[in-house]
């Protein structure tokens, strides 16, 4: 991984010793982005600014609803700030010094604010940071420091139209453990312009088949490309077969503008979707019945992607201690719980894994896929790169899946040298 730059740090312990005697420490010092303790702040009760990545009423109100009780218990406040694009608007305020003190940040992004000394490392100071599933504490880590609580998380899964399932003359029995059986039930449910199989045509869909041929883009500790692999192109070559045999299809192949639609409106039998597709059908499609099943086992293992976002709190924050409390409390069940409700995901503790399936119990296999998910590629300059690389899967029914590996590794090492 390329070296971590580093922003000199005030050391606080000469004065926090002082402020106990004189009560004298100034609370504007700045711990930098690799200090792992907060800054004292003030006694008295702050006002904390906690941007959100969501410009919904909803999604605004749910954020406030849920920091109520602490702001009752501390006496502080906390103003939810609604962005309309997160990623500038901070990347404006770590620049010109008006960043909030709490934000919400995405795993493929995280990286880029923590090499640039944007973030304080808080995550060893949460008494529950064991709570958390630890491919996430992990996806949270630049340069050896647990740097944000994982905030919560979602993974894919298969997502079966039990209506038309059992037209098709299919039962529980049915369900696809691995490729093979993958290719020969989607082939079985493609009839007239209904496809088998509905998938996204990007990398975070797409995936999820190099995963379960034993590959993925980078080395577990995300310090080099592995892209250009046999195992890689074997993921690859099977989404390709499924492509061409015409059992399975992207949206648009289908006249959809997502797979989740194509689910809903009855083009697709199966999709492969998040835990957000039970909003979506829902809001959408109250009348759909639909069944979420772990994805099918490639020949190397089972295999799913994860996604995730974190508590950033900024390094030059006055309030970093209010922060971390906030962000404990926010990183229990009940609030845990409450957002992951209102979100449509799923929370990051291992503890509310029995109460989330209890009250999602459609939700199961996405929490079973948790244990051995494939976090996102977090990596400070990679997503250009990402993204060039979705539009070559995008061309995946006509294109050469050993050229795109190609040149995903060619540019991806770039990143790293």
């Amino acid at each position: 991984m390329s070296p971590m730059s580093r922003r000199s740090t005030v050391s606080l312990a000469g004065c926090l010793t002082a402020a106990l005697a004189l009560a004298a420490c100034s609370s504007s010092s700045d711990t930098g982005s690799s200090g792992a303790s907060t800054q004292s702040g003030a006694s008295a009760p702050v006002t904390l600014t906690y941007m959100i990545d969501s410009t919904s009423p909803a999604d605004l109100k749910l954020q406030q609803d849920t920091v109520a009780p602490w702001e009752s218990k501390t006496g502080n406040k906390v103003k939810v700030v609604a962005a309309t694009d997160i990623d500038q608007e901070l990347t404006k305020g770590f620049s010109d010094g008006s960043a909030p003190d709490l934000f919400v940040t995405d795993a493929t992004i995280f990286p880029t604010y923590a090499k640039a000394g944007n973030l304080l490392a808080y995550g060893d100071q949460l008494s529950m940071k064991n709570d958390f599933y630890p491919n996430l504490v992990q996806t949270f880590t630049y340069g050896g420091k647990f740097y944000c609580a994982p905030k919560d998380f979602t993974t894919l899964a298969l997502v079966i139209n039990t209506d038309l399932w059992q037209q098709a003359g299919l039962g529980t029995g049915d369900v696809p453990q691995d490729w093979s059986a993958l290719e020969s039930v989607a082939q079985k449910l493609t009839q007239g312009s209904v496809k088998g199989l509905v998938i996204g045509d990007t990398s975070d869909r797409v995936g999820a088949f190099m995963k379960q041929a034993g590959g993925w883009i980078v080395s577990p500790d995300q310090t080099r490309m592995t892209a250009d692999t046999a195992t890689n192109l074997t993921g690859l070559t099977e989404v390709k077969k499924l492509l061409a045999n015409g059992s399975a299809s992207y949206p648009k192949g289908v006249g959809a503008e997502s797979a989740t639609q194509a689910l809903g409106e009855g083009k697709a039998v199966m999709t492969i979707e998040t835990t957000s597709i039970r909003a979506a059908i829902k809001n959408t499609y109250p009348s759909l019945r639909w069944q979420a099943v772990e994805l099918p086992a490639g020949p190397a293992a089972k295999g799913t992607l994860a996604f995730t976002e974190c508590y950033g709190i900024a390094a030059k924050s006055k309030n970093q201690a209010a922060a971390v409390d906030l962000v404990s409390y926010l990183s229990t069940s009940d609030p845990a719980m409450a957002l992951a409700t209102g979100l449509g995901v799923m929370p990051s503790i291992r503890s509310a894994a029995a109460t989330y399936k209890g009250s999602f119990p459609n939700d199961a296999a996405f929490i079973a896929g948790a244990e051995y998910a494939q976090l996102p590629v977090s990596v400070a300059g990679m997503v250009p790169v990402l993204k060039d690389f979705d539009a070559q899967v995008a061309t995946l029914p006509q294109g050469d899946p050993k050229t795109m590996l190609e040149q995903l590794q060619q540019k991806g090492t770039a990143v790293f040298q």
